[in-house]
């Protein structure tokens, strides 16, 4: 369904991993050379299966043994018993292999086109009439690796913009459209339009946004965007 670059980079185990215990539908996978901010992560494909993957510090400070027989509801008690806490997990979504084709034979719609370092006043008009809260959650950015601009009456009413994710080739997107101008499709054009650039440099879109969001949810879909899981993180402020 998804391509080889979206399940290689979740599902293939690096050369620094070492499985050390569960089962087909829940595992815990131990990788010394993680990242401080990533040294616990927790996915959940849309099969079912949980994959966890830690530094063996945290392994051992959880108690966790090779072999031992461990299900997701006797890890989460482990986790809160040691201290540690996670961030909150965010929906994934990428395009299938039959969305991508379709995505690709599609023109960008004449509001959309990419912003550069020119565009920084509509883009500061643009933040000063965004919800701040709504400027944190979506993280756009004129200067990401890529960014696009829906354009209405001559006014930049939608933005998205994207980054490349861990190294790897994916594209992490984020997107905003002002409240008085959503309902009206900026949104679904600008994601298409941007993810278009994306795989034209060999990057496969990736979009994310938190489980309780459901306007970004439907977002997602309408931009013909599937769910490929959930991913949570450990929280920056956790004892672990």
């Amino acid at each position: 369904m998804f391509t080889s670059t979206v399940t290689d980079f979740w599902l293939t185990p690096s050369p620094t991993s070492r499985f050390l215990c569960g089962d087909d539908t829940f595992g815990v996978t131990t990788d010394a050379a993680l990242d401080e901010d990533e040294r616990l992560t927790v996915l959940t494909t849309t099969d079912g299966r949980t994959r966890v993957l830690l530094t063996p510090a945290l392994a051992g400070a959880m108690g966790l043994e090779e072999g031992q027989p461990v299900d997701e509801a006797g890890f989460r008690r482990r986790l809160e018993t040691s201290g540690i806490s996670l961030h909150g997990a965010d929906n994934l979504f990428y395009f299938t292999h039959e969305a991508r084709e379709a995505l690709l034979g599609e023109p960008d719609d004449p509001s959309v086109r990419p912003l550069t370092a020119a565009d920084a006043r509509a883009f500061e008009r643009f933040e000063a009439a965004a919800p701040e809260q709504d400027l944190d959650d979506a993280y756009v950015a004129l200067d990401h690796w890529a960014v696009h601009g829906a354009f209405e009456d001559g006014q930049l009413v939608c933005v998205a913009s994207m980054y490349p994710w861990d190294d790897a080739p994916l594209a992490d997107l984020g997107v905003l459209t002002l409240p008085s101008y959503r309902g009206r499709g900026h949104a679904r054009r600008l994601v298409r339009a941007i993810s278009r650039y994306a795989l034209a440099r060999d990057h496969e879109p990736q979009y994310r946004c938190r489980l309780d969001n459901h306007a970004s949810v439907a977002a997602a879909a309408s931009a013909g965007l599937t769910r490929f899981g959930t991913w949570d993180v450990v929280s920056p402020q956790s004892a672990g």
